[in-house]
């Protein structure tokens, strides 16, 4: 029977090989890409399909045939013929997955008789070779027929070994010889190139490995999809009936750009698409399947996608599959409300509440808690469960950053600001220190203060309770100020992580995170959140708002603040750069920049500190092109 697939139309078809010791996750992988090609890939099956000698081989044991009663000469014979006459079997479809290919059996033989007749690696792979050699030329043809693709456990045979054997719930003595001799004979045929493409699956979750499975196949036909889920992180949201979790789920949304989608939608999606009619009548193995399914399906229709949150988790075992598929893709989180406050916010009543929490806690929700990333305790106002949904948005997309430090001397302050500052952090980080953090920001930290025009701009970390002493302190070390402009701004760690904070000021960490603004001092192992760079551009906006606004504010006053026009001025000079991905910390770079951009005369720039006329031209400049980007109005 010929093959329906070979035309000059389509791609011709192709089959690959999943090889590997037990436990690797062979079928898992070709179960999860089968069902993800849907018609243009098919799975050929167990070998014992293949010939009809396994059905009484199975009566009787097949254990005990395959280690004892059978001669090796027919264990030998009946592989290779099961190889073999799968090999011819026509195809189905553009793509068809085999369990085991053409090398595996080579391997098991040589394993097999490795046991039964006690020999090493060498001898096995000899006897094997002479076991198989009738048959030679004919799986020498099927092998070259197929795109070999083996999974191994790691590099190391005995470890290998030792990782097959421990997802079995009993082990003979037979059995665990075999498997040492199949993971040296399987590494050796690796070595001697039979397997083109080797993945080593380490610790790694099933949907990295599937990543890197498609990653590999993709170039072999064009209905292999080319990722599974890359760089998507899922939120998942569990927790008894009205702890919170839709309003977890909006929230994560609308502030952070989570794609929100039902589980109830996922698994009927996916098992529609697979002809399944009642899926919840399935194991939660297959219900995690098929949530990973549908999301895979979405994230790649949308491509631009990088954080979904799905909800609710209702069931303890599917949610325990869903982990160990997805893994570090994956957080858990579990709203975790009194009964009191579930019931009051309720709308159907205490005992619509009730029902609802009596399904759920028979398919195992209540668990969940035992296996989440983050308990969240919303008894509490919304605010509270927004910042705990911000530290956890957060905390992968921002990095955390252990930061180095510079000494006083080195940012070229005048000795007085020197002095004031190496005395302030004397006082403050002492054997119990009462910060986390100082840094030098503005024109200070970039070697640009200009005495009598700059202010000396301090960043520090601490808690609330040091407030009290380091007033105390400021108020003592005022004087050596020398009448310049203190501005002062103290956050929390929590703050930082949450994201609670000013855009200016979370452009002061992305500044510390990349190490383009160094701190003075630093408690030891103190890490704090890099935020990223689209974050940054993206927040500067409301700031570039009020430049403008404050730039016609000052414009309209009779005699305006120079000082304040200026910077002000530069600021919106800046945010207009970063939007282009151009950073200049510098005010008057920031301005010589922008000007000659938009082919403007720079000269006003040298001038503008002193004069008003020219400060008040530069920051018409400034201001004009900020509004050439909105759109003009129609009349």
């Amino acid at each position: 029977m010929s093959s329906p697939y070979n035309s000059d139309t389509y791609p011709l078809p192709v089959s690959v090989a999943f090889s590997g010791p037990d436990n690797t996750g062979k079928t898992k992988q070709i179960g999860i890409l089968a069902r993800r090609m849907g018609p243009a890939a098919t799975s050929a099956g167990p070998l014992d399909h293949y010939d009809p000698r396994w059905t009484a081989i199975k009566a009787d044991g097949m254990a005990r045939w395959w280690f004892e009663t059978g001669p090796v000469e027919e264990v030998a014979d009946v592989l290779a013929t099961s190889y073999l006459e799968r090999s011819r079997h026509p195809f189905s479809a553009p793509v068809r997955l085999l369990d085991r290919g053409i090398p595996m059996l080579e391997a098991s033989v040589a394993a097999t008789v490795a046991v039964r007749d006690d020999l090493d690696a060498a001898q096995a792979a000899d006897r094997a070779r002479l076991l198989l050699a009738p048959y030679e030329t004919d799986l020498r043809a099927a092998e070259e027929s197929e795109h070999a693709l083996v999974l191994l456990h790691c590099d190391d045979p005995e470890e290998g070994t030792r990782r097959s054997l421990a997802h079995e719930v009993t082990v003979t003595d037979i059995y665990a010889a075999y498997q040492r001799h199949l993971h040296e004979q399987i590494h050796r045929l690796v070595v001697e190139g039979r397997f083109p493409m080797a993945i080593r699956i380490s610790n790694r979750p099933t949907v990295a490995i599937q990543d890197e499975v498609r990653r590999r196949l993709a170039p072999l036909h064009p209905d292999v999809p080319g990722r599974a889920l890359a760089g998507v992180h899922v939120t998942a949201l569990g927790g008894m009936s009205e702890s919170g979790k839709s309003t977890a789920g909006e929230y994560l949304r609308t502030q952070h750009g989570h794609a929100r989608l039902k589980i109830g939608y996922l698994i009927e999606d996916a098992a529609g698409r697979a002809g399944i009619h009642d899926p919840y009548r399935l194991g939660s193995v297959v219900q995690a399947e098929l949530i990973v399914d549908a999301l895979d399906r979405f994230c790649q229709a949308h491509h631009f996608l990088d954080s979904v949150s799905i909800e609710s988790l209702h069931d303890f075992d599917s949610t325990t599959e869903l982990a160990r598929m997805l893994g570090p893709h994956l957080t858990i989180a579990y709203l975790d409300a009194s009964e009191a406050t579930r019931t009051r916010r309720g709308t159907a009543g205490a005992q619509d509440v009730a029902d609802r929490d009596l399904v759920k806690s028979a398919r195992g929700a209540d668990k969940i808690v035992s296996i989440a990333h983050e308990v969240i305790g919303n008894d509490g106002p919304r605010l509270e469960l927004e910042r705990r949904l911000d530290r956890i948005a957060l905390n992968r997309r921002w990095p955390e950053h252990q930061p180095s430090t510079m000494p006083v001397n080195a940012l070229g302050l005048p000795v007085h600001l020197e002095s004031y500052l190496a005395e302030f952090l004397d006082r403050t980080t002492g054997l119990r220190p009462l910060i986390d953090l100082l840094a030098v920001t503005g024109s200070g930290a970039r070697g640009k203060y200009q005495h009598g025009w700059s202010d000396l701009d301090v960043l520090v970390v601490a808690d609330t309770s040091s407030l009290d002493e380091m007033r105390q302190i400021l108020a003592d070390l005022e004087t050596e100020l020398g009448g310049v402009k203190l501005g002062m701004t103290v956050l929390t760690r929590a703050e930082c992580r949450a994201g609670a904070i000013t855009s200016r000021l979370l452009h002061v960490l992305a500044l510390i995170g990349s190490g383009s603004l160094v701190p003075l001092w630093s408690t030891p192992g103190l890490a704090l959140p890099t935020p990223d760079a689209a974050t940054d551009v993206a927040v500067s906006l409301r700031d570039g708002i009020q430049a403008a606004i404050e730039i016609r504010r000052q414009f309209l006053k009779g005699s305006p603040d120079l000082r304040a026009l200026y910077k002000v001025t530069a600021l919106l000079a800046k945010i207009q750069l970063r939007f282009g991905g151009i950073e200049c910390p510098s005010d008057s770079d920031a301005l010589t920049v922008l000007l000659d951009a938009t082919r403007q005369d720079t000269s006003l720039i040298t001038t503008a500190r002193t004069e008003p006329l020219a400060a008040e031209a530069l920051a018409l400049l400034v201001l004009q092109a900020w509004l050439d980007t909105l759109p003009g109005e129609t009349r």
